[in-house]
């Protein structure tokens, strides 16, 4: 499947802006199942600087510099991805006890296990555990048991744009049961981790614009957010000699193993890792900020 994803971001400020200095994630990175054709980024004011590079999770990133007073800044990225193969699939001989130990004593499995910490917006607590527990039965196959958690938040958690913020610690969302996509991917993570498993946080888009018949996933309409776990035994079917993926994604949001209509943008410990946008100003005052993203089918 070929999308055209278009993402813009526009700020309008009171007062002028001097001076900004911003990091981006909005380009896609290089995943199983995912070609990128072509990629751009179009910033106005024109920057100073602009330098594309890779963060320590190999995630494309952008910085860039305006000099000039502005009171508008306009940040758009265009795409073209592909999406082919199959889906991760995983044979289940794996429990979560022994992934969980694996993760513990294989040293060739770092890489892994640095998803298995605290990180910046998920704190591991006995209250997550415990809400992860009913689910991880012993000897229980570790993709069973993330299955029937991920359909259990889907199941326990309404979605609700204006219940949380950025700012909200996910004991609140925990203890509210609202929240949107990014909130389950950071509850999902965190009971994983609290259970001595690794998971990820993946940033990327959905398909927007859907035939009549197919259901429209919730979260289409802007940056949208799903986890990985690592499965020692998931391979990558298209991939030479059925590659090992060795990370399996669950979108809590939708209940679903996303497939075709996910695009992956950038991974990391949480959203801060991967956010769209950060930066610092000089001036600006309030501000308001809208985001448009379409993700169109072409062919």
């Amino acid at each position: 499947m070929l999308y055209a994803v278009t993402h813009s971001t526009t700020y309008v400020y009171a007062d002028a802006v001097s001076l900004c200095h911003n990091l981006v994630h909005l380009r896609p990175r290089i995943a199983p199942r995912q070609t990128v054709h072509e990629t751009r980024l179009l910033v106005s004011p024109e920057p100073r600087g602009l330098v594309h590079r890779h963060d320590y999770f190999g995630n494309p990133i952008a910085l860039f510099t305006i000099q000039e007073p502005h009171k508008k800044l306009e940040i758009t990225v265009k795409h073209r991805i592909e999406i082919s193969g199959e889906p991760s699939r995983v044979s289940g001989r794996f429990t979560w006890e022994e992934v969980r130990d694996l993760l513990k004593s294989d040293r060739a499995l770092i890489d892994a296990r640095q998803f298995t910490f605290d990180s910046h917006y998920i704190q591991r607590s006995a209250a997550l555990r415990d809400y992860a527990l009913p689910s991880f039965a012993p000897g229980r196959p570790l993709f069973d048991a993330v299955t029937d958690l991920t359909a259990r938040i889907h199941r326990e958690f309404r979605y609700d744009a204006k219940a949380t913020t950025l700012a909200t610690p996910l004991g609140d969302v925990l203890a509210h049961r609202h929240g949107v996509c990014q909130d389950f991917a950071h509850l999902g993570i965190g009971c994983l981790r609290s259970m001595g498993l690794a998971a990820r946080y993946v940033s990327g888009y959905l398909q927007t614009n859907v035939p009549d018949g197919v259901e429209r996933l919730v979260g289409a309409d802007a940056s949208h957010a799903w986890l990985s776990v690592y499965c020692p035994d998931a391979t990558v079917p298209h991939l030479p000699q059925g590659g090992m993926g060795g990370w399996v994604d669950f979108d809590p949001t939708n209940n679903l193993i996303p497939s075709d209509r996910h695009l992956t943008i950038a991974w990391g410990r949480d959203y801060d890792d991967v956010s769209p946008i950060k930066g610092v100003i000089l001036g600006g005052g309030k501000h308001s900020m809208t985001i448009a993203v379409d993700v169109a089918v072409q062919a």
